[in-house]
C-alpha cells in the first residue's frame, strides 16, 4: 500500500487584476484555499500594470519567479493566467479539470523531506531532513523559501480589461523570502517568524521540483 501523504501539492497561479482571462482562474484558486491537501498560492505579476490598471498586489519579484520557469522550460514568452503545479507541470489557469488531473497526480508521488515544525511564541523551529534514505538521495541544491500570503481580499477594479468588476482573491502572496540553502543531507534546523499567515517551500535549485511544503502561519 502506498504511503499516505501529509504534505500538501503546492498550486501557484499567476495572475493579474489587469488581465480579463483571469478572473476564473482566481475563482479556481480561491475554491482551493480551505483544502488541507492543496497549497495554492497566487502570485501577481506587474507585466499588465501598463495596460489601464495598475494591479494593487502586484510585485516584479512575482514576474521574476515567473520568468525562472520560463526559462527553465526553455520558453520565451510569460502569460496569465498560469497554473504551475509542484513546481513541474504548467498550464492554463482558468483550465480547472487540467489542473486537477495534475494535482491527483502530485498526490500519487511519495514525500521526499521529512518538516518538522514547534511553535515558540512568535517564532517556528523548522527542522528539515530526508524522508526516506531508500529513496535515494536528494538533490544537492535545495532551496528554502517562506511566502507570506493573505488570506482573501475583495477589490474593485475601475480600469483596465476588468473594469467594473468586484473580485475576490486569495492566498495572495504579499512576500517571497529566501530563508536558506540545504543539501539534502544531515537534517537541518532554522527559526522564522512567519506571521499569522505563511508557508515554507522546499524546491530544488533553479526552480526545479518542489520537494515540500508545509503551511507555518501562527494563524493556521
Amino acid at each position: 500500500m502506498a504511503e499516505e501523504r501529509t504534505q500538501p501539492v503546492v498550486l501557484e497561479l499567476f495572475t493579474s487584476q489587469g488581465c480579463s482571462s483571469c478572473p476564473p482562474a482566481d475563482a479556481m484558486l480561491a475554491h482551493m484555499a480551505g483544502r488541507d491537501d492543496v497549497l495554492p498560492l497566487a502570485f501577481h505579476v506587474d507585466y499588465w500594470d501598463y495596460l489601464g490598471w495598475a494591479d494593487s498586489f502586484s510585485d516584479p519579484a512575482f514576474t521574476h519567479r515567473q520568468k525562472g520557469y520560463a526559462r527553465k522550460w526553455g520558453e520565451r514568452m510569460v502569460y496569465t493566467p498560469q497554473a504551475v503545479i509542484g513546481g513541474v507541470d504548467s498550464t492554463i489557469g482558468s483550465r480547472s479539470l487540467e489542473v486537477a488531473d495534475f494535482l491527483m497526480a502530485h498526490w500519487s508521488v511519495p514525500e521526499r523531506i521529512d518538516i518538522d515544525t514547534h511553535r515558540r511564541g512568535e517564532t517556528v523551529e523548522i527542522t528539515l531532513s530526508p524522508h526516506d534514505a531508500a529513496a535515494g538521495p536528494l538533490p544537492r541544491d535545495i532551496a528554502v523559501h517562506l511566502a507570506r500570503y493573505d488570506p482573501i481580499e475583495r477589490v474593485s477594479i475601475p480600469q483596465g480589461e476588468n473594469a467594473g468588476l468586484e473580485i475576490d482573491y486569495a492566498n495572495i502572496v504579499t512576500d517571497w523570502e529566501h530563508l536558506a540553502e540545504w543539501d539534502g543531507t544531515a537534517p537541518m534546523t532554522l527559526s522564522v517568524r512567519p506571521g499569522d499567515h505563511a508557508a515554507l517551500i522546499v524546491q530544488q535549485g533553479g526552480q526545479g521540483p518542489i520537494l515540500g511544503a508545509q503551511r507555518i502561519g501562527l494563524a493556521e
